[in-house]
């Protein structure tokens, strides 16, 4: 059982699994207490999490947000990883991750298919209803995290430029080297991938593979963008301090953004990750070249409460070519 801070790659996550499936556990307050959404399936006469089966090519994250809108009709962004769990099915082993879901002011419409009633309901509730005793494990880690202030969070991104095309076979200035075509797929991915989160701003290096790689999500959100010359390789080398300097200022901020910016640049973009996190969830963070793959993000979980302090940190490669 995975536990809520882990970062991992969602292909490697996968490995060993006969079944793949991702969900959420959708959450609201009321008159400051803490309930969650049941789904009942008339298939299984069950109560549970929303959940499915990964689709080829899909991310778990991207999964999970399909599969609650599909089944019960709401737009979720993602927030804290959950505990991942596991149990034999007949094919095997079945694999399913989970992420809370804040559902304020949200009306569920079941699908009347794969769900046919829904119920809002105390975590203690919930814990009586599940139908599968694993399904308790992420609710638990849910009602941790709204105990120690930690659920309410906004998610911080940073992408690593999609793949470009090589530095030996480009003439003209480096700010105007392109991705290259399997770069071009790798962006396309990238948004998929970020839609999970949606962040409301996308801060990048005004190079070209940079804005590249953010523009398909762009053009499919309402998301404004913000190109900034402190975090290109050539500024962040002479003045490092603009660098990170920019990444504090999200931090200020407190809303939903993504930074993309250079390989060169990313360890100082992680020291300063790092001083936002506790120890343990520091030590997940990448340390070596090139920490991250071309198109490959890192997305933390801000607590809303404690300002500045991240509470989860999580890995995924939107697209390997």
């Amino acid at each position: 059982m995975t536990q809520p801070d882990t970062a991992v790659d969602s292909k490697q996550s996968r490995r060993g699994a006969a079944v793949v499936a991702a969900g959420a556990l959708c959450w609201r307050k009321r008159s400051g207490a803490l309930e969650v959404l049941l789904i009942h399936r008339p298939r299984y006469d069950d109560w549970s999490w929303p959940k499915g089966k990964i689709d080829p090519g899909e991310t778990t994250p991207e999964c999970a947000v399909r599969e609650v809108f599909e089944e019960i009709g709401l737009s979720v962004k993602l927030g804290i990883p959950l505990p991942t769990i596991e149990y034999p099915v007949t094919s095997g082993l079945k694999v399913v991750h989970y992420w809370a879901a804040k559902a304020e002011g949200m009306t569920p419409k079941p699908d009347g298919k794969e769900v046919d009633d829904f119920l809002w309901c105390s975590p203690e509730r919930a814990a009586e209803l599940l139908s599968k005793s694993s399904d308790r494990e992420p609710l638990n880690a849910l009602t941790q995290a709204f105990a120690e202030d930690n659920l309410a969070t906004w998610p911080l991104i940073v992408v690593r430029h999609a793949k470009a095309k090589p530095r030996s076979s480009w003439t003209r200035a480096e700010g105007e080297r392109p991705l290259a075509a399997s770069g071009r797929r790798q962006a396309q991915a990238v948004s998929r991938l970020l839609l999970a989160w949606s962040p409301d701003r996308i801060v990048s290096s005004p190079w070209d593979r940079c804005v590249q790689t953010v523009m398909p999500y762009i053009r499919r959100s309402d998301a404004k963008l913000k190109l900034v010359d402190a975090i290109t390789e050539r500024d962040a080398a002479r003045k490092p301090g603009r660098a990170t300097g920019t990444i504090e200022k999200l931090f200020d901020r407190r809303s939903p953004v993504a930074v993309c910016s250079h390989r060169p640049v990313l360890p100082l973009i992680l020291d300063v990750l790092r001083a936002h996190m506790p120890a343990h969830l520091g030590r997940l963070l990448p340390t070596s070249d090139p920490y991250l793959a071309p198109g490959e993000a890192i997305i933390c979980q801000v607590s809303c409460k404690k300002a500045g302090q991240v509470v989860s940190v999580e890995q995924f490669r939107a697209y390997d070519d």
